[in-house]
């Protein structure tokens, strides 16, 4: 009996909104975890907008809470009397278990949480997180010539 195969339908409400691409560059990314973001109605129109900015943004443990800091949300043009504050903190909505896990290697190892894209996901809006090591300055340097050999190598595969 033949198998039927299913075809991956992506929902039309998915889909990646903003993402940091500074963050790869700038640091080496150990873990990553999804979450929820609190927020008013009028950043999430301008989410959906795209109107959002997170290179200079990072996450913080305040007690049993995850809060983004200086991420940048628009204002919504139409929502004059509710707009809201461009760059208030955001709470994350986590797992108290996730935060544990997160909150105790950030500390031991002194590293840094930094928000890599958001993304909608069945309608709701999510933060893919990541736990962060910075680089020096020779890794970037490293990194670079890597991506420039691999670059090099794939156009003389093609040539060929």
């Amino acid at each position: 009996m033949a198998s039927k195969k299913k075809k991956s339908v992506e929902d039309p409400n998915s889909r990646v909104v903003c993402r940091n691409r500074k963050a790869r560059f700038e640091y080496e990314i150990l873990d990553e975890i999804d979450c929820g973001i609190q927020l008013y109605g009028s950043e999430v129109k301008s989410i959906r907008n795209n109107k959002v900015v997170i290179e200079d943004a990072y996450a913080r443990v305040d007690g049993s809470e995850v809060w983004l800091i200086n991420s940048d949300i628009a204002e919504y043009p139409q929502a004059t009397l509710f707009n809201h504050e461009r760059r208030r903190k955001r709470k994350l909505l986590l797992h108290r278990r996730e935060i544990r896990k997160f909150a105790e290697a950030g500390e031991q190892q002194s590293l840094t949480m930094v928000p890599l894209q958001f993304f909608i996901a069945r309608g709701f809006i999510k933060v893919k997180l990541g736990l962060c090591r910075g680089r020096k300055m020779h890794d970037k340097r490293e990194n670079l010539k890597k991506q420039d050999h691999r670059r090099e190598m794939d156009a003389e595969l093609k040539r060929r």
